[in-house]
């Protein structure tokens, strides 16, 4: 939570904070990744046979240790769009006797040698966990249940045996599942209307939690500011008064998913877009509490939680989604990247996971080629908020210039505000403050008084920039990184103009 006073050219801008003034516990899953079968995601990204970089199982190792360099703690499989034609058995089973498919999303041919156990095996050497998604396209709920039992059971059934006979004894118990995936869509292969996916969605959630009452179900929103939002949350955030997810304490919808893609040509109206998705977290905030009133929820039934997974900078004209949309990225998209992350962490008490979309190669802060990984200028601020942006978020106040142009998508203007400097905070459980601040300004460095910076030793900086908002980070040159400095604590802060800063200190 942030509290913003905008202030005139020439004053001197000010951000207060108090660690103890805490909002929320930050979830460390709103650091998640997603991988879809789309362009070189998996075949070449993940999973890349052959490469000397890959290890026994194909899976690319720079790849693994940049996962594990973030911390990753939660990865969406298989899509995306794809899902909607994706039949997990396709992809079980001796790699020989799988079929390809045509594959209708981003019109291709699906080999399906990589498929379930593969990438949970994958996500055993990562050391993350998986999240599923659900074919509300092409599949029926006999397939979902099936996979479901394939992935959780340990009985002595069917698709639990199949497992079994597949090499895998023990349940992968895979606790995030999501029903469907942007349903709601014109590209979608089988799109739905809101009421035929309330419905069908509310069926699939009772039979689902039947098999197994632990599983977290996720609920196919928009943007979180549509009808389509408001309807399907009316419909499926009620009490299971029944008791049909085991429990008739609990809610048969545990979260429901947003998408939000930003981008714009201009610096300004591309780096402020993703207060876009700020608006639409509270929004989204303010249905789910609609729909429990309106449905007349006990306050003892757990308040579902936002899943933001799909969020980034892409602009598909940019980077076409069927020619594999791998974007080239710029420092004012590093700076977009900030102001994403910043978002998530002020509204850390509604959100309760986020998926940068994807995590390689697709709309990726990482790309690779045959001789290695390149970082991509929106992977620095990514690296350092999954470095030290957990714990709990903390309200901070901020007096800036705003920027008041031209905005993309326009009502973020008179919604909510767009200041120079975008900010949050959080007090990790080990007693660092980490004050994050992006400087969207092109042009202009801002000297601001810190108030509440008291720290017993120097101030660390963690500063994020380059030459231009223009920049790139290719495989042949690195012009954005992070620079590491000290600062006394004392007098005003400078913040760069077009840069991303990180600050700590002990409380």
């Amino acid at each position: 939570m942030a509290s913003f006073t905008r202030i005139e050219e020439g004053e001197t801008p000010s951000i207060t904070i108090h660690p103890s003034h805490k909002i929320a516990k930050i979830n460390d899953n709103i650091y998640g990744g997603f991988t879809e079968h789309m362009g070189r995601c998996i075949y070449g990204g993940i999973y890349d046979p052959g490469n000397p970089l890959s290890d026994e199982n194909g899976f690319r190792k720079d790849v693994i240790d940049a996962f594990k360099d973030l911390n990753v703690p939660v990865v969406r499989y298989p899509g995306g769009n794809f899902v909607a034609t994706y039949h997990w058995l396709d992809g079980v089973g001796p790699r020989e006797k799988r079929p390809g498919r045509p594959e209708l999303a981003w019109i291709g041919t699906e080999s399906n040698e990589f498929g379930t156990d593969e990438f949970m095996k994958w996500c055993e050497v990562v050391g993350t966990e998986p999240y599923l998604c659900l074919n509300f396209g092409t599949g029926t709920l006999d397939e979902a249940l099936g996979w479901l039992e394939y992935c959780n059971s340990d009985r002595n059934s069917y698709y639990a045996n199949l497992r079994r006979k597949n090499g895998r004894e023990e349940p992968y118990n895979v606790k995030y599942w999501a029903l469907g995936n942007e349903c709601w869509g014109p590209w979608q292969v089988a799109q739905l209307t809101k009421e035929d996916y309330a419905k069908q969605a509310y069926q699939w959630a009772k039979a689902l939690k039947l098999l197994d009452p632990t599983i977290t179900l996720i609920l196919c929103g928009e943007t979180g500011y549509s009808s389509w939002d408001y309807y399907v949350l009316n419909q499926c955030v009620k009490w299971d008064v029944h008791g049909l997810a085991g429990d008739k304490t609990k809610s048969l919808i545990d979260m429901h998913s947003i998408h939000i893609y930003t981008a714009d040509k201009q610096h300004l109206p591309n780096a402020t877009a993703p207060r876009a998705a700020e608006r639409a977290i509270q929004m989204t905030a303010a249905l789910i509490d609609l729909a429990r009133i309106e449905n007349h929820v006990p306050e003892t039934v757990p308040r579902p939680t936002i899943c933001f997974d799909e969020w980034n900078v892409w602009d598909p004209e940019r980077a076409p989604g069927e020619a594999g949309a791998e974007e080239t990225y710029t420092l004012s998209d590093a700076l977009a990247v900030a102001v994403f992350l910043n978002a998530f962490v002020r509204q850390a008490r509604d959100v309760g996971m986020a998926n940068v979309a994807q995590s390689v190669n697709v709309i990726s802060p990482l790309m690779t080629t045959e001789r290695g990984l390149v970082k991509q200028t929106i992977w620095w601020p990514l690296w350092l908020f999954a470095r030290f942006m957990r714990g709990a978020s903390v309200v901070v106040n901020v007096r800036a210039e705003e920027y008041t142009g031209r905005t993309n998508p326009k009502w973020i203007r008179n919604t909510i505000e767009t200041p120079f400097l975008d900010v949050s905070a959080a007090v990790s459980d080990d007693g660092w403050v980490n004050l994050a601040v992006a400087n969207v300004s092109e042009d202009k460095d801002y000297n601001v008084d810190l108030v509440g910076v008291e720290s017993r030793g120097d101030v660390e900086v963690y500063t994020v920039g380059g030459e231009n908002v223009n920049v790139v980070n290719t495989e042949e040159e690195q012009n954005v990184g992070v620079e590491e400095s000290k600062w006394d604590g004392k007098g005003k802060f400078r913040f760069g103009k077009h840069s991303f800063t990180m600050l700590r200190w002990r409380e």
